[in-house]
């Protein structure tokens, strides 16, 4: 880049010379179909990132630590016609999945927090609550 682009001069430029500018800075084409706000905005963090030496340490090794972390465990796919059963206070309580949420008691809930919040008067992640994920405490 022959001269530093200043910020401000983002605004004015087209698109064609966004695209241009791109290509000098990544060294390769801008992904398609990117509107030209958000070229403007990864374009600014881009230069303002390379004028004040990029991220701070500190979120670098963060950001690296997470990346070392392998991925939380994602509770299985509940098909349309399983069955859920929990003993909440000496009442077993039946939740059928459906297409269209999950039915307890005759009424459909869209999540299963809900029904556990109903249940407890509590707020649980339904998962947890169901035992899908973790431990749930009775």
């Amino acid at each position: 880049m022959a001269a530093p682009i200043g910020i401000g001069a983002l605004e004015a430029m087209d698109r064609p010379k966004l695209l241009a500018l791109w290509q000098e800075l990544f060294g390769e084409p801008a992904p398609k179909m990117l509107s030209r706000t958000f070229l403007r905005r990864f374009i600014a963090f881009e230069l303002q990132a390379r004028r004040h030496g990029g991220l701070p340490r500190q979120v670098k090794t963060a950001l690296a630590k997470g990346a070392d972390q392998t991925p939380r465990t994602v509770s299985p796919a509940l098909k349309p016609g399983g069955r859920l059963l929990r003993e909440w206070n000496g009442v077993t309580h039946v939740v059928d999945v459906t297409g269209g949420g999950y039915v307890w008691k005759g009424q459909t809930h869209r999540s299963l927090s809900a029904i556990a919040r109903a249940i407890t008067g509590a707020h649980w992640s339904g998962p947890r609550f169901f035992g899908l994920t973790g431990k749930a405490g009775s």
